[in-house]
């Protein structure tokens, strides 16, 4: 399969992520998470996500970025294959068939607030519907205000929860 790319503006691309982008990523992990325990939220921490995650998410072609100007300014896996926490969903999903889900969504601290995770959400809708895939289901904890926030806005529907490792999580999908 040809490997996605979408010029989102003039100077922003959506593109697979490639080895080479590990220390941008990772650099963009640890800020995010370091945040997010700074606020006192839950839902990632030290071990998840990290670097090896985003290599892992590479090496299976999951890993996508923006790129701005030429430097990653955002990361996020976009997976087409499933996510087996959905299957015990507790609540009701809107559909039933092939869906994408992003996990790991994360954009440059000095860069919050200036639209790119809404952008990430359009790219990945495009992609999506560029691979015949008309739902788009993700998940976020009860405490991640910025992308509840955010998840409504686009337009996503409540539908639920689902756990990893028994954390909860609340659960969205929108019809593309």
């Amino acid at each position: 399969m040809t490997e996605y790319r979408s010029q989102l503006s003039d100077n922003l691309i959506f593109r697979a992520a490639r080895h080479d982008d590990l220390p941008a990523i990772s650099s963009i992990l640890k800020a995010a998470v370091a945040r997010m325990l700074a606020e006192g939220k839950q839902q990632w921490n030290e071990s998840y996500p990290t670097e090896a995650h985003a290599r892992a998410d590479i090496d299976r072609g999951a890993g996508y970025v923006i790129e701005m100007d030429g430097s990653v300014v955002g990361y996020t896996a976009v997976v087409f294959d499933g996510e087996p926490a959905y299957e015990h969903l507790t609540g009701r999903w809107l559909s039933d068939g092939k869906y994408v889900v992003a996990h790991r969504m994360a954009v440059s601290q000095h860069l919050r607030g200036k639209g790119l995770g809404r952008k990430f959400f359009y790219a990945i809708e495009e992609f999506a519907k560029s691979r015949n895939v008309h739902s788009f289901k993700i998940d976020t904890n009860f405490d991640n205000f910025v992308m509840l926030g955010l998840l409504d806005s686009l337009g996503f529907i409540y539908c639920g929860e689902i756990a990893y490792q028994g954390d909860p999580r609340k659960a969205f999908e929108k019809i593309i």
